[in-house]
C-alpha cells in the first residue's frame, strides 16, 4: 500500500512545485483561491509609477525585484482573491499629509486602461496641478468608485464617462474653478449614492438642480464653493430633490434664504448633515428646522442671521454639532444656553461654535453638558471671570474662549480634569495664569494660544511636557526670559510658532531643523540678537522684525528652493549690501528690509519678485538709480523707498508698469527732473510722497487720473495680506501684514497702519516746483492731506480748491502764492490744519467758523492781511465814530462815566426789590408753591450729585 502511495505523493509533490512557479500563482486555503498579480496589470502600474512625482517614496514597495514582484500586495493595491486582476487603487493621502505637501506630484498614465476590471479609483489629495481629467478614465467601463478631489482639474466631463450608470461614487472636487456646463449627464447616472464637486464653477449650470433631483439614489450631494446659481421658484415644486439625501453641503455659494428654505424642509425626515455656510441667510433662525428629526450635525456658519438660539434646538434628541459661527447673533449668553438646556439636547450636544458673534453676558453653568466635546464661544463680549463649571467637562477636546472680555486668574486646578484637551485658546483677554513651576498638565496639548495673557516674566516650563504641540502662541505675556535649550528640541513638529511681542533675549538656534510645508515663525518685537540663523525653506510667514539682529543677510543665497510669501526684517541692526539672488524667492508677497544699515544699491534681482506686493526697503543707506528690472514687479501694491540716497530721475515706467500701486514713497531721497507724466497712470494710488527731494518743474496737469484720490470713501481701512494655514482638521490660523507708512501730519510723523486704507495723501514738499497750481488737482475730492509747501510755486490761490471738501490738512506755506485767500477756503469745515505762511498773499481773511479757528501763525510772513484771527483789522470792520463827537476826547474812563448816570442807579434798585421780593414775597405766602420750590431744588441737587459722580467713575475708569 505505502509503495503504491509513493509515487503517486512524488508526483503531487512535483506538480506542487511546478504550480507554485507559475505565474500566476495558485494555491488552496480551504475553499477560497488566491490569485497572484498579472503581468500586463504590473507593467501597466510601473509605467503609472514612471509619471508620478514621489518625493516621499509612498510607491517604494512598487518593483519589478523578486520581493515585489507581486503587485497585489503592493500599497494601495488590491487585487480581485479569484481572478488577480486589480481591483482597487487608492493612492490618496490624508488631509494632513495634503496640508503638509507630502503628496503625489505628476499626470495620470493612461496605462491606467490596462486595468480592465478596476472598479475603486481614489488619487485624492495628491498634486496633480494642471492635468485634467484624462478622457481614457470615461472608458474604464467597470468603474464604480472614482475620486479625483484636489488633484486635477476639471476642463470637461468625458464623453464615455457619461454613460457610466453603475456609477455609485464620484467625487472630483478640484480647486481651480474651472466652469462646468450642463449637469444633464448627471442624469444618466442612475446608481449615483455620493456626488461631490466642490471648487468646480457651477456659474453656468443653470440646471444643477433639476439634474440633482433626478438621482433618486443619492444620498451624499457636497457642492461646496461651486457659485451655484440661484434656484428658480417654479423649478422647486416639478422636482423633488430626493428623499434619501442624508448628508448635503451646499456651502460657499451665497445662496439666498429665498433659494434655499422653500425646498429644504422636504428632506427633513432623513438628512443627518447639513452645511449652508457661508451664504447669504438672514432673518432669524426658522422653526422648520426642528422637522429634521435626524440631524445631527448642522453648520450655519458665516451667513447673516440674527437673534439668539431657538428653544426648539433644545429637543432635537439627535443633535451633537451646532456650528453657528460668524452671524449677527446677539443676546446673552445664558439664555442661549439656557434654550439648548430644556430638552434631551443637552445630553447628545458634542459640538457648539458661537464664534464672532455679538454674544454678551458672563459664561453660564455649562456642568449639565456632560458630552460636551468643542466648545467656540471666541470673538465675542463676553465678559466676568471664566465658570469654574467648565472644569468639569471632562470630555472637552476643544475650547475657545479667546478675544472676549474675560478677567481673573487661572490656576492648574481649572485644568485638572481636562485629560482629553487638544486645543486651548484663551488669547486676547485680560487672565493671568497662575501656574506652578513643577505643574504636569494631565492633557497633551496639539494648538495653544495665549496671546495677551498674563504668564510671565518666566518662559512657561509646563509646555516642556507637551510634546505634540503644532501650534503655539504666547505673544505679549510679559516674558523676559530667555528661551531654555530644551523649547527647540520640543518645536520640531511646530506649524506655527508666535512668540512676538515679549522681551525674550538670546540667540535664535538654527530654524531650518522645522521640518514640515507653510510654517509660520513669527519672534517680532522681543530683545534676540546676534546674527540671523538659518532659516526653514519650506515656511510661509517669517517675521524677525523689531529686534537687535546684526550682521549681513547673504545667507539667503545658500537657499535655492523656499517657499515663502511673507519675510520681514524690519528694525533690526543688519547691514551690508543687499544680496543679489532674489530670483530664488519668487513666491514672496511681502518683504520688509527696512529700519535698518543696509548700503549699496538695489540689486537687479528684485525685478524676479514676480508676486511682490509690498517691497519697503525705506530708512537705510541704500544708493544709485531704481533698477529698471523693478518694472517686472507689476503686482506691487506699495514700494516705500523713503529715507535712503537714492538719485536720478523718477523713472517713467513707474507710471506705465506698476499699475496696482496704492502707496509709492521717495521721499528724502536725492531724485532730480520733472515728474513724469506718466506716473498719472497709477490710477489706484492712494498715497504719493515726494517730498524731500530736488525735483523741479510744472506739476502735471493729469493728477485728476488718480481715480482713488477723486473718490470720497475707501472700501477697505487696511492694506496688507492676509492668509490662514490648517492647524487641525476644520481649524485655521489666520495670519495678516498690515501695510505702514510714516506720513508728515501736522507738523509730526505719524505711522499709518489699520487706517491706511483711508489716507489720500499728495505730499510734494520740499522741491523745486514752479508755476501754478494745476486746477485738476481740485478734481482729487476724496484727497485728505495736501503738501505742496516749500517749492516755488506762484499765482494765485484757485478758488476751487474749496472743492476738496474731504481736505483734513492742508500746507502751502513757503511759496510765492500772491493774491487773496478765496473764500471757497472758508467753506472746508473739515480742515484741521492749515498753513499759509510765508507767501506773498494779501486782502482779508474771508469770514467762517473755520478760518479764524487758526492761529495767527498760519498766516505770518505774508504781504498784507487783515481779519480775525489776526490782530489788524481791516478797514471795513473798523466802528464808525458817532456824529458831533471827537474819537480823541473820548477816552474809556468818560464812557464809564457816561454809563453810570443817576438813572442807571434808581433802575438797578427797583429791579433788584420787584425780583427779590416778587419771587421770595409770593413763597412766603403761599405754601404748596414754597414746598414744590423747594422739592423742585432738592430734585435739582441730587440729579447734579449722581450725574457728578458717574462721570467721574467713567473718567476714573477710562484712565485706568
Amino acid at each position: 500500500m505505502s509503495s503504491k502511495l509513493f509515487p503517486i505523493l512524488e508526483y503531487v509533490a512535483l506538480l506542487s512545485v511546478i504550480l507554485f512557479q507559475l505565474e500566476p500563482r495558485i494555491a488552496h486555503h480551504s475553499n477560497n483561491v488566491v490569485m497572484g498579480c498579472i503581468d500586463e496589470e504590473r507593467e501597466a502600474l510601473l509605467t503609472f509609477k514612471q509619471s508620478l512625482v514621489d518625493e516621499y517614496g509612498f510607491l517604494s514597495s512598487w518593483g519589478r525585484d523578486n520581493d515585489k514582484r507581486d503587485c497585489c500586495k503592493w500599497r494601495g493595491v488590491r487585487c480581485s482573491n479569484k481572478t488577480g486582476h486589480v481591483k482597487v487603487l487608492n493612492l490618496r493621502r490624508s488631509d494632513d499629509e495634503n496640508s503638509r505637501g507630502q503628496v503625489l506630484k505628476g499626470t495620470i498614465s493612461p496605462a491606467l486602461l490596462k486595468l480592465h476590471d478596476l472598479r475603486h479609483l481614489d488619487l485624492s489629495n495628491n498634486h496633480f496641478r494642471g492635468s485634467p481629467v484624462p478622457e481614457f478614465i470615461g472608458s474604464l467601463s467597470k468603474l464604480r468608485y472614482l475620486n479625483l478631489s484636489c488633484g486635477t482639474s476639471l476642463l470637461k466631463v468625458p464623453r464615455p464617462f457619461r454613460c457610466l450608470s453603475e456609477f455609485v461614487y464620484l467625487h472630483l472636487e478640484n480647486s481651480n474653478l474651472f466652469s462646468l456646463g450642463s449637469l444633464g449627464w448627471l442624469s444618466h447616472l442612475s446608481s449615483l449614492r455620493h456626488l461631490d464637486l466642490s471648487y468646480i464653477n457651477l456659474t453656468k449650470s443653470s440646471d444643477w438642480f433639476q439634474a440633482v433631483a433626478k438621482l433618486r439614489s443619492l444620498k451624499t450631494l457636497v457642492l461646496h464653493s461651486c457659485a451655484l446659481p440661484p434656484i428658480n421658484p417654479s423649478s422647486i415644486w416639478h422636482f423633488n430633490l430626493s428623499t434619501s439625501i442624508e448628508t448635503l453641503d451646499l456651502s460657499e455659494n451665497n445662496l439666498p434664504s429665498s433659494s434655499v428654505y422653500p425646498w429644504l424642509f422636504n428632506l427633513s425626515r432623513n438628512i443627518q448633515y447639513l452645511n449652508l455656510g457661508f451664504n447669504s441667510l438672514r432673518g432669524s433662525i426658522p422653526g422648520a428646522f426642528q422637522l429634521m428629526v435626524s440631524l445631527r450635525t448642522l453648520y450655519l456658519s458665516s451667513n447673516e442671521l440674527e437673534g439668539g438660539i431657538p428653544k426648539f434646538f433644545g429637543n432635537m434628541c439627535s443633535l451633537n454639532r451646532l456650528f453657528l459661527p460668524k452671524n449677527k447673533l446677539s443676546g446673552e449668553l445664558s439664555e442661549m444656553i439656557q434654550n439648548l438646556s430644556g430638552g434631551c439636547t443637552m445630553n447628545s450636544l458634542e459640538g457648539l461654535s458661537l464664534l464672532d458673534n455679538d454674544i454678551t453676558g458672563p459664561l453660564p453653568d455649562l456642568v449639565g453638558f456632560s458630552s460636551l466635546k468643542v466648545l467656540i464661544l471666541g470673538k465675542n463680549r463676553l465678559n466676568g471671570t471664566i465658570n469654574k463649571s467648565l472644569s468639569q467637562l471632562s470630555k472637552l477636546e476643544s475650547l475657545s474662549l479667546g478675544t472676549n472680555s474675560f478677567t481673573g486668574v487661572i490656576s492648574e486646578t481649572f485644568f485638572s480634569n481636562m485629560s482629553n484637551l487638544q486645543m486651548l485658546y484663551l488669547n486676547d483677554n485680560s487672565l493671568t495664569l497662575k501656574l506652578s513651576h513643577d505643574w504636569v498638565p494631565p492633557f497633551q496639548l496639539k494648538s495653544l494660544s495665549l496671546a495677551s495673557c498674563k504668564i510671565g516674566p518666566h518662559f512657561p516650563k509646563w509646555l516642556q511636557t507637551q510634546n505634540q504641540l503644532i501650534s503655539l502662541d504666547v505673544s505679549n505675556n510679559g516674558i523676559s526670559d530667555a528661551v531654555p535649550d530644551w523649547f527647540w528640541d520640543l518645536s520640531i513638529e511646530l506649524v506655527l510658532l508666535n512668540l512676538s511681542n515679549n522681551q525674550i533675549r538670546g540667540k535664535l538656534p538654527d530654524l531650518s531643523f522645522l521640518r514640515y510645508d507653510d510654517i509660520v515663525i513669527d519672534v517680532s518685537s522681543n530683545h534676540f540678537w546676534g546674527p540671523i540663523p538659518p532659516l526653514p525653506s519650506n515656511s510661509t510667514f517669517l517675521n524677525l522684525s523689531k529686534n537687535k539682529f546684526s550682521g549681513s543677510i547673504t545667507f539667503l543665497c545658500s537657499i535655492i528652493k523656499n517657499t515663502w510669501n511673507f519675510f520681514d526684517l524690519s528694525s533690526n541692526l543688519l547691514s551690508g549690501g543687499l544680496p543679489d539672488c532674489w530670483l530664488n524667492f519668487d513666491s514672496l508677497s511681502i518683504l520688509n528690509l527696512a529700519n535698518n544699515s543696509f548700503s549699496g544699491k538695489i540689486p537687479d534681482s528684485m525685478g524676479f519678485l514676480h508676486n511682490i506686493q509690498t517691497l519697503s526697503l525705506h530708512n537705510n543707506r541704500l544708493t544709485g538709480e531704481l533698477p529698471s528690472s523693478l518694472k517686472n514687479c507689476s503686482q506691487l501694491r506699495v514700494l516705500d523707498l523713503r529715507e535712503n540716497a537714492l538719485y536720478g530721475e523718477i523713472p517713467t515706467w513707474i507710471g506705465g508698469s506698476l499699475q496696482n500701486l496704492n502707496i509709492l514713497s521717495l521721499k528724502s531721497n536725492n531724485f532730480h527732473g520733472n515728474i513724469p507724466f506718466q506716473l498719472c497712470h497709477l490710477a489706484l494710488i492712494q498715497v504719493l510722497d515726494l517730498s524731500l527731494n530736488n525735483i523741479s518743474g510744472n506739476m502735471p496737469k493729469c493728477f485728476n487720473n488718480f481715480s482713488a484720490m477723486t473718490r470720497e470713501k475707501s472700501s477697505n481701512p487696511i492694506i496688507g495680506l492676509a492668509d490662514k494655514i490648517w492647524i487641525l482638521p476644520r481649524y485655521v490660523y489666520m495670519y495678516s501684514y498690515l501695510d505702514n507708512v510714516l506720513l508728515t501730519w501736522k507738523g509730526s510723523e505719524y505711522e499709518y497702519k489699520s487706517t491706511l486704507g483711508l489716507v489720500k495723501c499728495l505730499d510734494l514738499s520740499s522741491n523745486k516746483l514752479d508755476g501754478a497750481i494745476p486746477e485738476e488737482i481740485m478734481d482729487l475730492v476724496g484727497l485728505i492731506a495736501l503738501n505742496l509747501s516749500r517749492n516755488h510755486l506762484t499765482g494765485p490761490i484757485t478758488p476751487k480748491i474749496g472743492e476738496l471738501t474731504s481736505l483734513d490738512f492742508l500746507d502751502l506755506s513757503r511759496n510765492l502764492f500772491s493774491g487773496s485767500i478765496p473764500s471757497s477756503l472758508s467753506q472746508l469745515s473739515g480742515l484741521g490744519f492749515l498753513d499759509l505762511s510765508y507767501n506773498n498773499l494779501s486782502g482779508k481773511i474771508p469770514l467762517g467758523t473755520q478760518l479764524q479757528s487758526f492761529n495767527a501763525s498760519v498766516y505770518a510772513e505774508n504781504l498784507e492781511f487783515c481779519g480775525l484771527p489776526l490782530a489788524n483789522m481791516c478797514p471795513d470792520e473798523e466802528s464808525t465814530p458817532s456824529p458831533g463827537t471827537d474819537d480823541d476826547s473820548n477816552t474809556l474812563e468818560d464812557e464809564d462815566d457816561q454809563f453810570t448816570t443817576r438813572g442807571f442807579y434808581v433802575s438797578s434798585i427797583l429791579g433788584f426789590f420787584v425780583g427779590f421780593w416778587g419771587v421770595c414775597g409770593t413763597l412766603m405766602l403761599n405754601r404748596s408753591w414754597r414746598h414744590g420750590y423747594y422739592n423742585f431744588l432738592t430734585g435739582m441737587k441730587d440729579w447734579l450729585y449722581v450725574t457728578a459722580a458717574v462721570n467721574i467713575a467713567k473718567l476714573q475708569k477710562f484712565r485706568s
